[in-house]
């Protein structure tokens, strides 16, 4: 008896079913609760993300009756110039309490990469502007600390290879959480830099980001910290659906035909297809979702291109081998499901060398003006190779996810992008150095 009434404790709701609204009105909850994307077994709103009968990841289930009456293009529109002109459909209860100003970044259209690529209608979603710490991290960091307040946390964390631990110092900082992020000891001096400069505590671990990954998952259990991509996963995933969200409503409410993706853990290319089918289940879209989803990775860590490529059911784990640090992970947390979406929508994964990487960023640097970190370089000339295969019809709609700024990794271009040409303060040495470096266009 004593054991049946613990599991109907540790089933029964850990919240009140009632919440402020943005409007003040009081309506019942929009988060219902969360299941296991695996064999279905459902569990309370808890910080949670692994199933306790097959392991298998939990995701968020929203009130859909509560909010479809709720959410209209006009009431998007209203809302602020943010992820959180979402908020209907995030997985936080109350009003957000961090990063009230992230996401809303430029859908670009590339004429110019276009031109190069036989691409007439290719955009850039540009989230390398994007608030405070330039990645589209921002966006999952502002979903999950909102909801680490809510249950209560007072000290964040996460395991990184750069980005995330940015933004978690940042937002942090911002809500006046005590911070610890956990990094490969090897990366790139200026996202150490952009984690310290908010007070944060940085440890750098001697290993891979997998083997970060597996000590902050002991560490979790052991200090009770609020780790966004490892306990508060399923809620700071979510935080990713307004990437779709977004390319949805500035293509005027038109889901793409094809979207190439960066994948690291794979949870992102996963969140910008429910973002779209969202949308389409709410009639917010016109022609529903004929979006093809492509994963792009770098060759000396490719376990989802690998595993597409091949054919195969499973992810096989890979020992990172790349200086595209940002999506260095051999262990892919959602490489499965990444899969499934990349399949089930039509689309492929390819990869490409680092060398092309570089090529990657000095092209859409030199085209468009947009300067990407390494996983934008492997991004873009992922969809270089994409379309010489003939994936893409001329005129079709093609977005390019670049997800974080070159500023973050200077490193990777030193020495490759030319040098500085040194003159004397006069005219005859301008003239000069601009014959000799055949630098004027009528010379």
């Amino acid at each position: 008896m004593l054991g049946r009434e613990i599991t109907e404790l540790i089933r029964a709701p850990l919240f009140d079913l009632r919440f402020p609204s943005p409007d003040g009105e009081r309506t019942m909850a929009k988060v219902l609760g969360m299941k296991c994307r695996e064999c279905g077994e459902e569990y309370p709103v808890a910080p949670t993300h692994v199933c306790e009968l097959c392991f298998g990841p939990l995701e968020v289930v929203l009130n859909w009756a509560e909010i479809t009456p709720r959410v209209t293009r006009q009431s998007i529109e209203a809302g602020p110039k943010s992820m959180w002109r979402y908020w209907d459909l995030l997985p936080v209860e109350g009003q957000p309490t961090v990063g009230k100003n992230v996401g809303y970044t430029p859908l670009v259209k590339a004429e110019r990469l276009g031109r190069e690529l036989g691409l007439n209608n290719l955009y850039i979603k540009n989230d390398a502007v994007n608030h405070p710490t330039l990645s589209f991290k921002d966006r999952v960091v502002a979903c999950a600390l909102t909801k680490a307040r809510e249950f209560g946390y007072e000290t964040v964390a996460c395991a990184s290879t750069g980005n995330l631990a940015n933004s978690v110092a940042a937002h942090a900082a911002e809500g006046g959480f005590k911070s610890y992020v956990f990094i490969p000891s090897d990366l790139e001096q200026g996202k150490i830099l952009g984690a310290l400069i908010y007070g944060t505590n940085v440890l750098a671990v001697e290993g891979n980001y997998d083997e970060v990954n597996r000590l902050c998952a002991e560490a979790g259990d052991r200090y009770g910290w609020a780790f966004v991509n490892i306990n508060l996963r399923p809620f700071y995933g979510d935080g990713s659906k307004t990437f779709g969200y977004e390319i949805a409503e500035q293509l005027g409410w038109k889901a793409p035909d094809h979207v190439i993706v960066p994948c690291a853990g794979g949870s992102l290319v996963t969140k910008i297809h429910k973002g779209l089918n969202e949308f389409d289940r709410l009639g917010l879209l016109d022609g529903g979702v004929p979006t093809k989803m492509y994963g792009a990775q770098a060759t000396g860590c490719s376990p989802i291109t690998t595993a597409i490529k091949n054919n195969a059911e499973f992810v096989r784990p890979q020992r990172p081998n790349t200086i595209a640090r940002s999506i260095a992970i051999g262990n892919p947390a959602d490489g499965y499901h990444a899969l499934d979406v990349i399949r089930k929508s039509g689309g492929w994964a390819e990869d490409v060398d680092d060398d092309e990487m570089i090529e990657g960023i000095k092209l859409l640097g030199r085209t468009e003006g947009i300067f990407t970190e390494t996983a934008g370089g492997v991004t873009v000339m992922v969809t270089k190779k994409l379309a010489e295969q003939g994936r893409f019809g001329k005129d079709d709609i093609v977005v390019i996810a670049i997800t974080g700024n070159g500023l973050k990794t200077q490193e990777a271009v030193q020495g490759k992008i030319g040098a500085t040409i040194g003159i004397q303060p006069n005219l005859a040495s301008l003239d000069a150095a601009l014959h000799t470096e055949k630098l004027l266009v009528n010379a």
